[in-house]
Protein backbone atom coordinates (compact mmCIF):
# COMPACT_ATOMS: atom_id res chain seq x y z
CA UNK A 1 0.00 0.00 0.00
CA UNK A 2 1.44 3.47 -0.85
CA UNK A 3 0.66 6.29 0.83
CA UNK A 4 -1.19 9.65 -0.59
CA UNK A 5 1.24 12.43 0.44
CA UNK A 6 1.84 16.11 -0.57
CA UNK A 7 5.81 16.82 -2.04
CA UNK A 8 5.80 18.90 1.21
CA UNK A 9 5.24 15.41 3.37
CA UNK A 10 8.23 14.21 1.30
CA UNK A 11 9.99 17.25 1.99
CA UNK A 12 9.73 17.47 5.89
CA UNK A 13 10.40 13.86 5.68
CA UNK A 14 13.70 13.62 4.37
CA UNK A 15 14.36 17.48 6.11
CA UNK A 16 13.71 14.35 9.24
CA UNK A 17 16.08 11.83 7.86
CA UNK A 18 18.85 14.02 7.06
CA UNK A 19 18.65 15.52 10.67
CA UNK A 20 18.48 11.94 12.19
CA UNK A 21 21.63 10.58 10.08
CA UNK A 22 24.25 13.57 10.54
CA UNK A 23 23.05 15.07 13.73
CA UNK A 24 20.78 12.77 15.76
CA UNK A 25 22.80 9.23 14.97
CA UNK A 26 26.29 10.70 15.85
CA UNK A 27 25.39 12.35 19.14
CA UNK A 28 23.69 8.77 20.35
CA UNK A 29 26.74 6.92 19.15
CA UNK A 30 29.00 8.76 21.03
CA UNK A 31 26.48 8.16 24.09
CA UNK A 32 26.24 4.85 23.49
CA UNK A 33 30.81 4.90 22.94
CA UNK A 34 30.41 6.69 26.68
CA UNK A 35 28.62 4.65 28.47
CA UNK A 36 29.99 1.46 27.36
CA UNK A 37 32.31 2.19 29.41
CA UNK A 38 30.87 2.28 32.44
CA UNK A 39 31.88 -1.32 33.10
CA UNK A 40 29.21 -4.02 33.52
CA UNK A 41 26.70 -3.87 30.86
CA UNK A 42 24.63 -5.96 32.62
CA UNK A 43 23.67 -3.55 35.14
CA UNK A 44 24.30 -0.46 33.11
CA UNK A 45 20.82 1.25 32.67
CA UNK A 46 22.75 4.34 30.89
CA UNK A 47 23.96 1.92 28.27
CA UNK A 48 20.69 0.17 28.17
CA UNK A 49 18.76 3.48 27.36
CA UNK A 50 21.28 4.94 24.96
CA UNK A 51 20.66 1.51 23.16
CA UNK A 52 17.39 1.99 23.30
CA UNK A 53 17.87 5.43 21.71
CA UNK A 54 20.01 3.75 19.27
CA UNK A 55 16.88 1.02 17.81
CA UNK A 56 14.16 3.88 17.99
CA UNK A 57 16.51 6.43 16.18
CA UNK A 58 17.11 3.66 13.75
CA UNK A 59 13.49 2.52 13.14
CA UNK A 60 12.35 5.54 12.76
CA UNK A 61 14.96 6.16 9.54
CA UNK A 62 13.90 3.10 7.94
CA UNK A 63 10.06 4.31 8.60
CA UNK A 64 11.16 7.90 6.69
CA UNK A 65 13.16 5.68 4.10
CA UNK A 66 10.40 3.52 2.97
CA UNK A 67 7.72 6.29 3.32
CA UNK A 68 9.88 8.52 0.90
CA UNK A 69 9.97 5.20 -1.37
CA UNK A 70 6.40 4.08 -1.75
CA UNK A 71 4.56 7.63 -1.08
CA UNK A 72 2.11 8.21 -4.08
CA UNK A 73 2.83 12.23 -4.78
CA UNK A 74 -0.26 13.57 -4.83
CA UNK A 75 -1.19 17.51 -6.39
CA UNK A 76 -2.93 19.24 -3.26
CA UNK A 77 -4.45 21.49 -6.00
CA UNK A 78 -6.46 19.67 -8.02
CA UNK A 79 -9.81 18.67 -7.06
CA UNK A 80 -13.56 19.71 -8.84
CA UNK A 81 -13.32 23.80 -9.30
CA UNK A 82 -14.92 25.74 -6.80
CA UNK A 83 -14.73 22.58 -4.51
CA UNK A 84 -13.11 21.78 -1.58
CA UNK A 85 -9.09 21.12 -2.43
CA UNK A 86 -6.46 19.60 0.30
CA UNK A 87 -5.33 21.76 3.19
CA UNK A 88 -8.55 24.35 2.81
CA UNK A 89 -9.73 25.58 5.90
CA UNK A 90 -13.75 24.05 6.18
CA UNK A 91 -16.49 24.89 8.27
CA UNK A 92 -19.26 22.51 9.25
CA UNK A 93 -22.40 22.66 10.40
CA UNK A 94 -23.42 19.52 12.87
CA UNK A 95 -27.22 19.70 13.00
CA UNK A 96 -27.13 16.94 15.17
CA UNK A 97 -25.04 18.42 17.48
CA UNK A 98 -25.95 22.04 17.02
CA UNK A 99 -22.44 23.36 16.67
CA UNK A 100 -19.89 24.18 13.66
CA UNK A 101 -16.91 22.79 13.29
CA UNK A 102 -13.43 24.00 11.55
CA UNK A 103 -11.47 21.37 9.78
CA UNK A 104 -8.75 21.10 7.26
CA UNK A 105 -8.22 17.84 5.16
CA UNK A 106 -4.72 17.05 5.10
CA UNK A 107 -2.44 13.93 4.46
CA UNK A 108 -2.13 10.60 6.31
CA UNK A 109 1.29 11.34 8.06
CA UNK A 110 -0.63 14.82 9.19
CA UNK A 111 -3.06 14.20 11.10
CA UNK A 112 -4.35 15.84 14.13
CA UNK A 113 -8.31 15.41 14.96
CA UNK A 114 -7.66 17.79 18.14
CA UNK A 115 -6.37 20.17 15.78
CA UNK A 116 -8.97 19.84 13.27
CA UNK A 117 -6.07 18.48 10.73
CA UNK A 118 -8.50 15.28 9.80
CA UNK A 119 -7.16 12.84 7.38
CA UNK A 120 -7.75 12.58 3.48
CA UNK A 121 -8.42 8.72 3.92
CA UNK A 122 -10.83 9.08 6.98
CA UNK A 123 -14.62 9.40 6.71
CA UNK A 124 -15.09 12.95 6.90
CA UNK A 125 -12.21 13.58 5.13
CA UNK A 126 -13.03 11.27 1.90
CA UNK A 127 -16.67 13.17 1.56
CA UNK A 128 -15.25 16.38 2.61
CA UNK A 129 -12.75 16.91 -0.61
CA UNK A 130 -14.32 18.39 -3.77
CA UNK A 131 -17.43 19.41 -1.79
CA UNK A 132 -18.89 22.56 -2.43
CA UNK A 133 -20.32 25.24 -0.55
CA UNK A 134 -24.05 24.73 1.04
CA UNK A 135 -23.36 21.16 -0.19
CA UNK A 136 -25.08 18.73 2.66
CA UNK A 137 -22.68 15.82 3.39
CA UNK A 138 -23.55 12.30 4.97
CA UNK A 139 -20.40 10.90 6.78
CA UNK A 140 -20.40 6.91 6.92
CA UNK A 141 -18.61 6.07 9.75
CA UNK A 142 -19.45 2.75 9.72
CA UNK A 143 -22.05 0.42 8.66
CA UNK A 144 -24.24 1.48 11.91
CA UNK A 145 -23.64 4.72 12.26
CA UNK A 146 -23.36 7.95 10.09
CA UNK A 147 -24.11 11.63 10.17
CA UNK A 148 -24.41 14.69 8.25
CA UNK A 149 -22.57 17.71 7.87
CA UNK A 150 -23.40 21.29 5.95
CA UNK A 151 -20.21 22.83 4.02
CA UNK A 152 -20.89 26.50 5.85
CA UNK A 153 -17.93 27.88 4.76
CA UNK A 154 -14.45 27.63 2.19
CA UNK A 155 -11.09 29.73 3.19
CA UNK A 156 -8.50 27.95 0.46
CA UNK A 157 -5.45 27.70 2.19
CA UNK A 158 -2.09 25.60 1.39
CA UNK A 159 -0.06 23.83 3.23
CA UNK A 160 1.87 25.94 5.44
CA UNK A 161 3.98 23.64 7.05
CA UNK A 162 2.92 23.76 10.70
CA UNK A 163 1.37 20.72 10.95
CA UNK A 164 4.43 18.47 11.85
CA UNK A 165 4.80 14.96 11.04
CA UNK A 166 3.34 12.01 13.00
CA UNK A 167 5.73 10.15 15.21
CA UNK A 168 4.71 7.09 13.96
Amino acid sequence: MHDKLTKQDIELMEKELEDRRLNIRPQIMEEVKRTRAFGDLSENYEYKAAKDAQRKNDSRMRYLENMIKTAKIIDESKGRPGGIKLYDRVTLWLPEDEEEMVIQVVSTVRTNPDKGLVSLESPLGKAVLGAKLGDVLSIRVNESYSYDAEVKAIEEAQDDGTAPLLPY
